[in-house]
Protein backbone atom coordinates (compact mmCIF):
# COMPACT_ATOMS: atom_id res chain seq x y z
CA UNK A 1 0.00 0.00 0.00
CA UNK A 2 1.52 3.38 -1.10
CA UNK A 3 2.07 5.58 1.91
CA UNK A 4 2.78 9.32 3.09
CA UNK A 5 5.67 10.96 4.90
CA UNK A 6 5.47 13.85 7.37
CA UNK A 7 2.01 15.34 5.60
CA UNK A 8 1.60 18.71 6.84
CA UNK A 9 -0.92 21.48 6.32
CA UNK A 10 0.56 24.33 4.21
CA UNK A 11 -1.32 27.33 4.93
CA UNK A 12 -1.48 30.07 2.59
CA UNK A 13 1.41 32.45 1.72
CA UNK A 14 1.73 35.58 0.43
CA UNK A 15 4.00 33.94 -2.64
CA UNK A 16 6.85 35.71 -1.81
CA UNK A 17 8.01 33.70 0.97
CA UNK A 18 8.98 30.72 2.35
CA UNK A 19 12.47 29.98 2.13
CA UNK A 20 14.89 29.58 5.01
CA UNK A 21 16.64 32.24 7.02
CA UNK A 22 16.04 30.19 9.92
CA UNK A 23 14.14 28.77 7.77
CA UNK A 24 13.15 31.29 6.19
CA UNK A 25 13.03 34.60 6.24
CA UNK A 26 11.83 36.61 3.03
CA UNK A 27 10.19 39.05 2.85
CA UNK A 28 11.09 41.93 3.50
CA UNK A 29 13.04 39.96 2.57
CA UNK A 30 10.98 38.15 3.27
CA UNK A 31 8.52 38.89 0.51
CA UNK A 32 10.58 36.98 -1.92
CA UNK A 33 7.39 37.39 -4.20
CA UNK A 34 9.63 38.15 -7.42
CA UNK A 35 12.22 36.03 -6.31
CA UNK A 36 9.96 33.17 -6.91
CA UNK A 37 8.36 34.14 -10.42
CA UNK A 38 9.78 31.97 -13.22
CA UNK A 39 10.02 32.71 -16.58
CA UNK A 40 8.30 31.48 -18.88
CA UNK A 41 9.36 29.23 -21.68
CA UNK A 42 7.88 29.00 -25.35
CA UNK A 43 5.78 25.95 -23.49
CA UNK A 44 4.46 26.39 -20.59
CA UNK A 45 6.27 23.96 -17.94
CA UNK A 46 4.40 23.89 -14.83
CA UNK A 47 7.32 23.42 -12.53
CA UNK A 48 11.21 23.83 -12.56
CA UNK A 49 13.30 21.35 -14.53
CA UNK A 50 16.55 22.69 -14.37
CA UNK A 51 17.89 19.51 -13.01
CA UNK A 52 16.78 17.86 -16.40
CA UNK A 53 16.69 19.98 -19.29
CA UNK A 54 19.23 20.55 -21.61
CA UNK A 55 21.50 23.57 -20.46
CA UNK A 56 20.25 27.42 -21.41
CA UNK A 57 22.28 30.11 -21.82
CA UNK A 58 22.44 33.00 -19.38
CA UNK A 59 24.31 36.25 -18.63
CA UNK A 60 25.90 37.78 -15.96
CA UNK A 61 28.10 36.77 -12.22
CA UNK A 62 26.90 33.45 -11.64
CA UNK A 63 24.66 32.61 -14.42
CA UNK A 64 24.84 30.16 -17.08
CA UNK A 65 23.39 26.81 -17.53
CA UNK A 66 21.24 25.27 -14.86
CA UNK A 67 22.46 21.84 -14.83
CA UNK A 68 22.99 19.37 -11.92
CA UNK A 69 26.88 19.76 -12.89
CA UNK A 70 26.68 23.67 -13.31
CA UNK A 71 24.80 23.94 -10.34
CA UNK A 72 27.37 22.05 -8.11
CA UNK A 73 30.47 23.43 -9.70
CA UNK A 74 28.58 27.08 -8.51
CA UNK A 75 27.76 25.74 -4.92
CA UNK A 76 31.10 24.67 -4.59
CA UNK A 77 32.57 28.17 -5.98
CA UNK A 78 30.17 29.75 -3.10
CA UNK A 79 31.05 27.79 -0.43
CA UNK A 80 34.77 27.69 -0.95
CA UNK A 81 34.61 31.85 -1.75
CA UNK A 82 32.81 32.13 1.43
CA UNK A 83 34.45 29.62 3.54
CA UNK A 84 35.81 32.97 5.64
CA UNK A 85 36.31 37.10 5.56
CA UNK A 86 39.47 38.32 4.31
CA UNK A 87 42.07 39.35 7.23
CA UNK A 88 41.46 42.80 6.30
CA UNK A 89 37.67 42.41 7.15
CA UNK A 90 37.78 39.89 9.51
CA UNK A 91 40.12 42.77 11.79
CA UNK A 92 37.87 46.00 11.04
CA UNK A 93 34.93 43.72 12.15
CA UNK A 94 36.78 42.13 15.89
CA UNK A 95 37.88 46.25 16.44
CA UNK A 96 34.26 47.44 16.63
CA UNK A 97 32.89 47.10 19.81
CA UNK A 98 30.33 44.95 20.97
CA UNK A 99 28.45 46.79 23.61
CA UNK A 100 27.35 50.67 23.31
CA UNK A 101 28.61 52.86 25.93
CA UNK A 102 26.68 55.53 27.77
CA UNK A 103 28.95 57.96 26.48
CA UNK A 104 28.48 56.48 22.78
CA UNK A 105 24.51 56.63 23.03
CA UNK A 106 24.70 60.38 24.57
CA UNK A 107 27.35 61.83 22.28
CA UNK A 108 24.84 60.63 19.44
CA UNK A 109 21.53 61.72 21.45
CA UNK A 110 23.29 65.20 20.92
CA UNK A 111 23.99 64.70 17.52
CA UNK A 112 20.19 64.38 16.68
CA UNK A 113 19.73 60.58 17.35
CA UNK A 114 16.32 60.19 18.80
CA UNK A 115 16.56 57.76 22.52
CA UNK A 116 13.21 55.33 22.29
CA UNK A 117 14.51 52.54 24.54
CA UNK A 118 11.54 53.10 27.00
CA UNK A 119 9.43 51.97 23.86
CA UNK A 120 8.59 48.42 23.63
CA UNK A 121 10.04 46.95 20.74
CA UNK A 122 9.45 43.21 19.61
CA UNK A 123 11.17 41.18 17.22
CA UNK A 124 9.10 38.73 15.75
CA UNK A 125 11.61 35.72 13.50
CA UNK A 126 12.24 31.99 13.80
CA UNK A 127 13.16 30.11 16.71
CA UNK A 128 16.64 30.20 15.75
CA UNK A 129 17.42 33.46 13.96
CA UNK A 130 20.48 35.14 15.10
CA UNK A 131 21.06 38.36 12.94
CA UNK A 132 17.92 39.97 13.92
CA UNK A 133 17.57 42.85 11.48
CA UNK A 134 14.04 44.19 12.18
CA UNK A 135 12.00 45.35 15.49
CA UNK A 136 8.52 47.04 15.22
CA UNK A 137 6.21 49.04 17.66
CA UNK A 138 2.72 49.44 18.43
CA UNK A 139 0.54 51.61 19.87
CA UNK A 140 -2.77 52.97 20.04
CA UNK A 141 -2.98 56.90 19.13
CA UNK A 142 -6.65 57.19 21.22
CA UNK A 143 -8.24 58.31 18.07
CA UNK A 144 -9.17 54.71 16.78
CA UNK A 145 -5.59 54.40 14.72
CA UNK A 146 -2.20 53.48 16.17
CA UNK A 147 1.71 54.65 15.32
CA UNK A 148 3.52 51.76 13.84
CA UNK A 149 7.13 51.84 14.13
CA UNK A 150 9.67 49.71 11.93
CA UNK A 151 13.33 49.69 13.67
CA UNK A 152 16.06 48.27 11.45
CA UNK A 153 19.60 47.80 12.18
CA UNK A 154 21.63 50.97 11.44
CA UNK A 155 24.28 48.81 9.76
CA UNK A 156 25.26 51.79 8.05
CA UNK A 157 26.98 53.08 11.56
CA UNK A 158 29.77 50.49 11.65
CA UNK A 159 30.32 49.61 8.24
CA UNK A 160 31.52 52.80 6.59
CA UNK A 161 31.73 53.76 2.67
CA UNK A 162 34.50 52.09 0.51
CA UNK A 163 35.78 50.56 3.67
CA UNK A 164 37.55 46.56 3.72
CA UNK A 165 33.75 45.71 5.57
CA UNK A 166 31.77 47.73 3.01
CA UNK A 167 33.56 45.81 0.01
CA UNK A 168 33.32 42.59 0.88
CA UNK A 169 29.59 43.24 1.36
CA UNK A 170 29.17 44.45 -1.56
CA UNK A 171 31.30 41.37 -3.17
CA UNK A 172 28.85 38.74 -1.38
CA UNK A 173 25.87 40.96 -1.82
CA UNK A 174 23.55 39.06 0.31
CA UNK A 175 23.82 36.53 2.84
CA UNK A 176 23.08 33.13 2.20
CA UNK A 177 20.92 30.65 3.94
CA UNK A 178 21.39 26.68 4.15
CA UNK A 179 19.21 24.23 6.10
CA UNK A 180 22.32 23.80 8.76
CA UNK A 181 24.68 26.64 7.87
CA UNK A 182 24.35 30.68 6.55
CA UNK A 183 27.30 32.35 4.85
CA UNK A 184 26.48 35.82 6.08
CA UNK A 185 27.29 38.94 3.89
CA UNK A 186 28.93 40.70 7.09
CA UNK A 187 31.00 39.07 9.80
CA UNK A 188 29.13 37.50 13.01
CA UNK A 189 30.62 40.21 15.25
CA UNK A 190 27.93 42.61 13.11
CA UNK A 191 25.26 40.15 11.81
CA UNK A 192 25.02 38.49 14.86
CA UNK A 193 26.77 40.98 17.56
CA UNK A 194 26.35 44.53 17.48
CA UNK A 195 24.19 45.27 14.60
CA UNK A 196 21.62 42.38 15.28
CA UNK A 197 18.86 43.90 17.53
CA UNK A 198 18.86 41.02 20.55
CA UNK A 199 16.72 41.72 23.48
CA UNK A 200 17.89 43.64 26.58
CA UNK A 201 20.44 45.33 24.74
CA UNK A 202 20.82 49.01 23.54
CA UNK A 203 21.43 49.61 19.84
CA UNK A 204 21.34 52.04 17.12
CA UNK A 205 18.59 51.52 14.63
CA UNK A 206 17.01 53.73 11.42
CA UNK A 207 13.19 54.39 12.42
CA UNK A 208 10.09 54.55 10.14
CA UNK A 209 7.55 55.86 12.20
CA UNK A 210 4.16 55.69 10.78
CA UNK A 211 0.86 57.11 11.75
CA UNK A 212 -2.11 54.68 10.52
CA UNK A 213 -6.14 55.62 10.72
CA UNK A 214 -8.90 52.88 11.86
CA UNK A 215 -9.15 51.30 8.47
CA UNK A 216 -4.75 50.98 8.67
CA UNK A 217 -4.23 53.57 5.99
CA UNK A 218 -0.94 54.97 6.64
CA UNK A 219 -1.52 59.25 6.80
CA UNK A 220 1.90 60.53 8.00
CA UNK A 221 5.16 59.18 8.69
CA UNK A 222 8.47 60.20 10.12
CA UNK A 223 12.03 58.96 9.19
CA UNK A 224 14.72 59.17 11.68
CA UNK A 225 17.81 57.84 13.33
CA UNK A 226 17.38 55.87 16.68
CA UNK A 227 18.37 54.06 20.01
CA UNK A 228 16.46 51.57 20.57
CA UNK A 229 16.43 48.24 23.48
CA UNK A 230 14.15 45.40 22.12
CA UNK A 231 11.84 44.41 25.41
CA UNK A 232 10.81 40.79 24.30
CA UNK A 233 11.07 38.61 21.47
CA UNK A 234 8.20 36.00 20.12
CA UNK A 235 9.13 33.18 17.53
CA UNK A 236 6.39 32.52 14.97
CA UNK A 237 5.42 29.32 16.37
CA UNK A 238 5.29 30.90 19.74
CA UNK A 239 2.96 33.67 18.02
CA UNK A 240 0.99 31.44 15.85
CA UNK A 241 0.12 29.49 19.12
CA UNK A 242 -0.79 32.02 21.67
CA UNK A 243 -3.86 32.64 19.40
CA UNK A 244 -4.56 29.79 17.40
CA UNK A 245 -2.68 26.77 19.77
CA UNK A 246 -4.16 24.01 21.98
CA UNK A 247 -5.82 25.31 24.93
CA UNK A 248 -2.97 24.34 27.56
CA UNK A 249 -0.52 25.80 25.07
CA UNK A 250 -2.49 29.03 24.89
CA UNK A 251 -2.36 29.13 28.47
CA UNK A 252 1.48 28.95 28.67
CA UNK A 253 2.01 31.57 26.59
CA UNK A 254 -0.49 34.07 27.95
CA UNK A 255 1.60 33.63 31.26
CA UNK A 256 4.68 33.91 29.59
CA UNK A 257 4.03 36.97 27.23
CA UNK A 258 1.62 38.21 29.92
CA UNK A 259 2.49 41.86 29.30
CA UNK A 260 2.23 41.89 26.11
CA UNK A 261 -0.80 39.58 24.88
CA UNK A 262 -2.91 43.00 23.91
CA UNK A 263 -0.17 44.67 21.77
CA UNK A 264 0.38 41.19 19.87
CA UNK A 265 -3.65 40.91 19.10
CA UNK A 266 -3.57 44.67 17.87
CA UNK A 267 -0.53 43.86 16.27
CA UNK A 268 -2.41 41.00 14.69
CA UNK A 269 -5.30 42.90 13.89
CA UNK A 270 -4.04 45.93 12.01
CA UNK A 271 -1.46 43.35 9.77
CA UNK A 272 -4.74 42.24 8.60
CA UNK A 273 -5.89 45.26 7.94
CA UNK A 274 -2.98 45.98 5.74
CA UNK A 275 -3.16 42.80 3.80
CA UNK A 276 -6.83 43.50 3.02
CA UNK A 277 -5.76 47.20 2.04
CA UNK A 278 -3.46 45.65 -0.61
CA UNK A 279 -5.54 43.17 -1.69
CA UNK A 280 -8.16 45.54 -2.72
CA UNK A 281 -5.92 47.17 -4.69
CA UNK A 282 -4.44 44.11 -6.64
CA UNK A 283 -1.72 42.61 -4.58
CA UNK A 284 -0.96 39.41 -5.61
CA UNK A 285 -1.60 36.19 -3.09
CA UNK A 286 0.25 32.79 -4.28
CA UNK A 287 -0.06 29.80 -1.83
CA UNK A 288 2.68 27.13 -2.90
CA UNK A 289 4.45 24.88 -0.16
CA UNK A 290 8.11 25.11 0.02
CA UNK A 291 10.68 22.62 1.06
CA UNK A 292 11.95 22.99 4.72
CA UNK A 293 14.97 20.63 5.51
CA UNK A 294 15.60 19.65 9.68
CA UNK A 295 19.31 19.10 10.10
CA UNK A 296 20.45 17.24 13.73
CA UNK A 297 23.76 18.29 15.40
CA UNK A 298 25.14 15.13 13.67
CA UNK A 299 24.60 16.86 10.17
CA UNK A 300 21.93 14.00 9.75
CA UNK A 301 18.80 15.09 6.94
CA UNK A 302 16.30 14.58 10.43
CA UNK A 303 13.00 15.56 8.46
CA UNK A 304 11.66 17.07 4.98
CA UNK A 305 8.44 18.96 4.99
CA UNK A 306 6.07 21.81 3.84
CA UNK A 307 7.22 25.05 5.50
CA UNK A 308 4.03 26.29 7.34
CA UNK A 309 3.25 29.77 7.51
CA UNK A 310 0.51 31.40 9.70
CA UNK A 311 -0.93 34.83 10.32
CA UNK A 312 2.53 34.96 12.33
CA UNK A 313 4.73 35.46 9.68
CA UNK A 314 2.48 37.45 8.02
CA UNK A 315 2.30 39.84 10.96
CA UNK A 316 5.70 40.94 10.66
CA UNK A 317 5.76 40.65 6.82
CA UNK A 318 2.88 43.57 6.49
CA UNK A 319 5.01 45.71 8.52
CA UNK A 320 8.15 45.38 6.50
CA UNK A 321 6.26 45.99 3.47
CA UNK A 322 4.64 49.15 4.52
CA UNK A 323 8.00 50.39 5.89
CA UNK A 324 9.56 49.69 2.32
CA UNK A 325 6.31 51.57 0.25
CA UNK A 326 6.94 54.18 2.64
CA UNK A 327 10.69 55.02 2.60
CA UNK A 328 10.58 54.14 -1.27
CA UNK A 329 8.09 57.07 -2.10
CA UNK A 330 9.83 59.37 0.41
CA UNK A 331 13.04 59.18 -1.53
CA UNK A 332 11.92 58.46 -5.06
CA UNK A 333 10.11 62.25 -4.72
CA UNK A 334 13.45 64.00 -3.47
CA UNK A 335 15.12 62.85 -6.49
CA UNK A 336 18.18 61.34 -4.58
CA UNK A 337 20.23 58.21 -6.03
CA UNK A 338 18.73 55.51 -4.61
CA UNK A 339 17.83 51.19 -5.41
CA UNK A 340 14.21 50.18 -5.61
CA UNK A 341 12.74 47.13 -5.73
CA UNK A 342 10.95 46.45 -9.31
CA UNK A 343 8.56 44.15 -10.37
CA UNK A 344 7.36 44.25 -14.21
CA UNK A 345 3.98 43.02 -15.26
CA UNK A 346 3.47 40.10 -17.81
CA UNK A 347 5.61 40.40 -20.93
CA UNK A 348 3.42 40.83 -23.87
CA UNK A 349 3.65 37.66 -25.53
CA UNK A 350 3.72 35.58 -21.88
CA UNK A 351 0.66 37.44 -21.24
CA UNK A 352 -1.22 36.69 -23.99
CA UNK A 353 0.23 32.81 -23.83
CA UNK A 354 -1.46 33.21 -20.27
CA UNK A 355 -5.03 34.43 -21.49
CA UNK A 356 -5.22 31.41 -23.81
CA UNK A 357 -4.36 29.12 -21.49
CA UNK A 358 -6.67 30.01 -18.52
CA UNK A 359 -9.76 30.96 -20.95
CA UNK A 360 -10.29 27.27 -21.02
CA UNK A 361 -11.62 28.22 -17.19
CA UNK A 362 -13.40 31.17 -17.97
CA UNK A 363 -11.00 33.82 -17.19
CA UNK A 364 -9.80 36.52 -19.42
CA UNK A 365 -6.76 38.79 -18.68
CA UNK A 366 -5.67 40.43 -21.91
CA UNK A 367 -8.23 42.51 -23.63
CA UNK A 368 -8.28 42.68 -27.73
CA UNK A 369 -5.00 45.13 -28.03
CA UNK A 370 -3.03 42.42 -26.18
CA UNK A 371 -3.22 44.26 -23.17
CA UNK A 372 -3.45 43.50 -19.68
CA UNK A 373 -6.82 44.00 -17.92
CA UNK A 374 -6.64 46.01 -14.68
CA UNK A 375 -7.28 43.83 -11.70
CA UNK A 376 -7.80 40.69 -14.09
CA UNK A 377 -5.11 38.09 -12.61
CA UNK A 378 -5.82 39.02 -8.84
CA UNK A 379 -9.67 38.76 -9.43
CA UNK A 380 -8.95 35.36 -11.21
CA UNK A 381 -6.44 34.41 -8.21
CA UNK A 382 -9.50 34.51 -6.06
CA UNK A 383 -11.87 33.13 -7.39
CA UNK A 384 -9.28 30.07 -8.55
CA UNK A 385 -9.40 29.55 -4.63
CA UNK A 386 -12.79 27.99 -5.12
CA UNK A 387 -11.88 25.46 -8.46
CA UNK A 388 -10.12 22.31 -8.18
CA UNK A 389 -7.50 23.62 -10.73
CA UNK A 390 -6.31 26.28 -8.29
CA UNK A 391 -2.54 25.17 -8.01
CA UNK A 392 -2.70 24.97 -12.00
CA UNK A 393 -4.09 28.65 -12.42
CA UNK A 394 -1.63 29.95 -10.00
CA UNK A 395 1.06 28.58 -11.43
CA UNK A 396 0.35 29.64 -14.72
CA UNK A 397 -0.14 32.95 -13.31
CA UNK A 398 3.47 32.99 -11.60
CA UNK A 399 4.90 31.20 -14.55
CA UNK A 400 4.03 34.40 -16.92
CA UNK A 401 5.79 36.69 -14.82
CA UNK A 402 9.15 37.96 -14.70
CA UNK A 403 11.92 38.11 -11.71
CA UNK A 404 11.81 41.37 -9.42
CA UNK A 405 15.26 43.19 -9.91
CA UNK A 406 16.82 45.81 -8.16
CA UNK A 407 17.30 49.32 -9.86
CA UNK A 408 18.49 52.71 -9.61
CA UNK A 409 14.74 53.69 -11.46
CA UNK A 410 11.78 53.55 -9.21
CA UNK A 411 9.04 51.87 -11.88
CA UNK A 412 6.93 49.96 -9.40
CA UNK A 413 6.03 46.52 -8.21
CA UNK A 414 3.30 44.48 -9.97
CA UNK A 415 3.27 41.58 -7.98
CA UNK A 416 2.68 44.13 -4.77
CA UNK A 417 0.42 46.45 -6.82
CA UNK A 418 3.14 49.09 -5.77
CA UNK A 419 3.87 52.04 -7.54
CA UNK A 420 7.14 52.70 -5.63
CA UNK A 421 8.43 50.03 -3.52
CA UNK A 422 12.57 49.29 -1.91
CA UNK A 423 14.46 47.13 0.28
CA UNK A 424 14.98 48.87 3.49
CA UNK A 425 14.62 46.32 6.41
CA UNK A 426 17.49 44.06 5.83
CA UNK A 427 20.88 45.41 6.11
CA UNK A 428 22.46 43.09 8.12
CA UNK A 429 21.78 40.40 5.20
CA UNK A 430 21.24 42.85 1.87
CA UNK A 431 23.61 45.17 0.43
CA UNK A 432 20.74 47.27 -1.43
CA UNK A 433 19.29 47.81 2.00
CA UNK A 434 22.95 49.01 3.51
CA UNK A 435 23.31 51.18 0.24
CA UNK A 436 20.25 53.17 0.99
CA UNK A 437 20.18 53.37 4.27
CA UNK A 438 23.49 55.52 3.76
CA UNK A 439 21.39 57.77 1.32
CA UNK A 440 18.64 57.76 3.87
CA UNK A 441 21.37 59.38 7.22
CA UNK A 442 23.23 61.56 4.60
CA UNK A 443 19.92 63.29 3.27
CA UNK A 444 18.41 63.31 7.20
CA UNK A 445 21.64 65.33 8.26
CA UNK A 446 21.00 67.90 5.69
CA UNK A 447 22.67 66.67 2.03
CA UNK A 448 21.42 67.91 -0.97
CA UNK A 449 19.91 65.62 -3.72
CA UNK A 450 23.08 67.33 -6.23
CA UNK A 451 26.01 66.41 -3.70
CA UNK A 452 24.55 63.12 -3.23
CA UNK A 453 24.05 62.73 -7.60
CA UNK A 454 27.77 63.35 -7.37
CA UNK A 455 28.81 61.00 -4.28
CA UNK A 456 26.57 57.99 -5.09
CA UNK A 457 27.04 57.34 -8.86
CA UNK A 458 27.58 53.92 -8.05
CA UNK A 459 23.71 53.26 -7.72
CA UNK A 460 22.93 51.38 -11.29
CA UNK A 461 25.86 48.90 -10.96
CA UNK A 462 25.68 48.35 -7.25
CA UNK A 463 21.70 47.36 -7.92
CA UNK A 464 22.63 45.51 -10.88
CA UNK A 465 25.31 43.64 -8.88
CA UNK A 466 22.96 42.57 -6.50
CA UNK A 467 20.73 41.30 -8.52
CA UNK A 468 23.22 38.59 -9.99
CA UNK A 469 23.87 38.36 -6.45
CA UNK A 470 20.67 37.32 -5.27
CA UNK A 471 19.87 34.87 -8.06
CA UNK A 472 23.26 33.04 -7.14
CA UNK A 473 22.37 32.83 -3.99
CA UNK A 474 19.13 31.30 -4.77
CA UNK A 475 20.24 28.96 -6.76
CA UNK A 476 22.84 27.80 -4.42
CA UNK A 477 19.78 27.31 -1.56
CA UNK A 478 17.52 25.62 -3.76
CA UNK A 479 20.18 23.25 -5.16
CA UNK A 480 21.51 23.17 -1.46
CA UNK A 481 17.96 22.34 -0.23
CA UNK A 482 17.18 19.61 -3.23
CA UNK A 483 20.75 17.87 -2.18
CA UNK A 484 19.62 17.23 1.26
CA UNK A 485 15.88 16.10 0.03
CA UNK A 486 17.43 13.29 -2.40
CA UNK A 487 19.74 12.40 0.71
CA UNK A 488 16.89 11.79 3.01
CA UNK A 489 14.51 10.33 0.15
CA UNK A 490 17.26 7.92 -0.72
CA UNK A 491 16.93 6.25 2.71
CA UNK A 492 13.14 4.94 1.42
CA UNK A 493 14.56 3.62 -2.24
CA UNK A 494 11.77 1.27 -3.29
CA UNK A 495 8.44 2.43 -1.87
CA UNK A 496 5.79 3.25 -2.68
CA UNK A 497 4.25 7.00 -2.00
CA UNK A 498 1.33 8.55 -3.08
CA UNK A 499 2.09 12.44 -4.46
CA UNK A 500 0.27 15.00 -6.90
CA UNK A 501 1.56 15.68 -10.27
CA UNK A 502 2.80 19.25 -9.72
CA UNK A 503 4.05 19.69 -13.56
CA UNK A 504 3.60 17.98 -17.03
CA UNK A 505 6.21 18.18 -19.45
CA UNK A 506 7.08 17.00 -23.09
CA UNK A 507 8.91 14.31 -21.03
CA UNK A 508 7.24 13.19 -18.06
CA UNK A 509 5.37 14.04 -14.84
CA UNK A 510 6.98 16.00 -12.04
CA UNK A 511 5.77 14.37 -8.60
CA UNK A 512 5.60 16.39 -5.79
CA UNK A 513 5.13 14.07 -2.29
CA UNK A 514 3.23 15.09 0.31
CA UNK A 515 6.26 16.19 2.54
CA UNK A 516 7.23 18.41 -0.55
CA UNK A 517 9.48 15.77 -1.84
CA UNK A 518 9.46 16.55 -5.78
CA UNK A 519 10.91 14.43 -8.28
CA UNK A 520 10.38 12.81 -11.90
CA UNK A 521 8.23 10.85 -13.29
CA UNK A 522 9.37 9.83 -16.78
CA UNK A 523 7.01 8.91 -19.67
CA UNK A 524 9.38 5.92 -20.87
CA UNK A 525 8.59 4.37 -17.27
CA UNK A 526 5.00 4.49 -17.27
CA UNK A 527 2.98 1.36 -18.64
CA UNK A 528 1.84 3.48 -21.44
CA UNK A 529 2.29 5.27 -24.66
CA UNK A 530 1.79 9.04 -23.23
CA UNK A 531 0.63 11.87 -25.36
CA UNK A 532 1.57 15.74 -24.00
CA UNK A 533 -0.55 17.69 -24.55
CA UNK A 534 0.75 21.53 -24.49
CA UNK A 535 -2.26 23.07 -24.61
CA UNK A 536 -4.36 21.46 -22.22
CA UNK A 537 -1.04 20.70 -20.02
CA UNK A 538 -2.14 17.03 -19.67
CA UNK A 539 -0.60 13.66 -20.93
CA UNK A 540 -2.47 10.95 -22.35
CA UNK A 541 -2.75 7.33 -22.80
CA UNK A 542 -1.74 5.98 -25.82
CA UNK A 543 -3.84 2.94 -25.33
CA UNK A 544 -5.51 3.73 -22.01
CA UNK A 545 -6.98 6.66 -22.74
CA UNK A 546 -5.63 7.81 -18.90
CA UNK A 547 -5.29 11.25 -18.71
CA UNK A 548 -2.88 12.99 -15.95
CA UNK A 549 -3.03 16.79 -15.09
CA UNK A 550 -1.85 19.18 -12.97
CA UNK A 551 -2.97 18.24 -8.96
CA UNK A 552 -4.19 14.64 -10.59
CA UNK A 553 -3.14 12.14 -7.59
CA UNK A 554 -1.02 9.07 -8.25
CA UNK A 555 0.80 6.21 -6.86
CA UNK A 556 4.68 5.97 -7.38
CA UNK A 557 7.91 3.75 -6.49
CA UNK A 558 10.92 5.71 -5.75
CA UNK A 559 13.71 4.74 -8.00
CA UNK A 560 16.24 6.83 -7.81
CA UNK A 561 17.50 9.42 -5.28
CA UNK A 562 21.00 11.32 -6.06
CA UNK A 563 22.34 13.19 -3.56
CA UNK A 564 24.86 14.69 -5.70
CA UNK A 565 22.31 15.94 -8.52
CA UNK A 566 19.18 16.44 -6.18
CA UNK A 567 17.36 14.40 -8.38
CA UNK A 568 14.28 12.45 -7.63
CA UNK A 569 13.31 10.06 -9.76
CA UNK A 570 10.26 7.65 -9.74
CA UNK A 571 8.64 4.82 -11.42
CA UNK A 572 5.00 4.14 -11.82
CA UNK A 573 3.30 2.15 -8.80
Amino acid sequence: MARKINKKTTKKVNKTHVKQRSAGRAGHGRNRFAQSARRASKTPVLRRTDAYEEPKKGRGRGRGSDTAEQLETELEALLFQRREFPEAVQKEAEAIPQKLTAEKIRSEILRGRRDLRELTVVTIDGADTRDVDDGVSLEADGSGGWTLGVHIADVSHYVKRDSPLDREAYRRGTSVYFPDKVLPMLPKELSNGICSLNVGEDRFALTVMMKLDENGVITGHEIFESVINVRYKINYTQYYELFEGPEYRREELEKEFEAHVGMLSEMRRVAALRHELRRARGSLDFEFPETKVTVGDNGAVEEVGPEEITFANNVIEEFMLAANETVAARFEALGVPFIYRNHPAPETDKLLMLDETVRRFGFTVADRRGELIPGAIPRMLEKAKTMPQERLIQTLALTSMGKAVYSDECRGHFGLAAEKYTHFTSPIRRYPDLYIHRVIKETLAGARPETLKERYTDAHDAAADSSDAEREAERAERFYTDKLTAKYMSAFLGEDFVGTVSGVTAFGLFIMLDNSAEGLLFYSDMPDQMIFDPRRLTAKGRFTGRTYGYGDRVEVKIAAADEKTGRIQFQFA
